[in-house]
């Protein structure tokens, strides 16, 4: 069984890659290239799966993941510059693509102390405009 969870954050980022020039940044990211960022409002669900459980009916304890999720990613992602603000972007481009990448590893890293015999994470999708919609299978 699955169970997916929804959250929401707001931040902003620039696409951006010193290894390219303006010209080829621009050509790779548009306006997404934006010298000053841009920002969104992300849709995050969080996708859970596993047996369900005899003696409380659930698959998760959806309080416990609303704690994860908000210590370990919402808390440092929202209303936030990520390029600066979030130590991972420092170094990686904060594409839809990689901040799930660094979502995942957040979670992860912190799953096993939250559920060490629970469920498993099963998938993170990131809304970040409503043409635009990225899936993790998480690993």
């Amino acid at each position: 069984m699955t169970v997916t969870r929804r959250y929401k954050f707001a931040a902003s980022h620039r696409l951006h890659a010193a290894r390219f020039s303006e010209s080829e940044n621009f050509e790779l990211y548009g306006k997404c290239n934006n010298p000053h960022g841009h920002g969104h409002d992300y849709l995050l669900e969080v996708s859970v799966s596993g047996p369900l459980d005899a003696k409380s009916g659930q698959v998760v304890n959806v309080a416990a993941l609303d704690r994860l999720v908000a210590k370990q990613v919402i808390e440092d992602f929202d209303s936030r510059y990520l390029n600066m603000d979030v130590r991972e972007f420092q170094s990686v481009i904060p594409t839809s693509e990689n901040i799930l990448g660094v979502i995942e590893d957040r979670l992860q890293a912190g799953w096993r102390a939250t559920f060490p015999a629970g469920p498993r994470l099963a998938s993170i999708r990131l809304r970040e405009t409503r043409r635009n919609l990225f899936e993790l299978k998480a690993s």
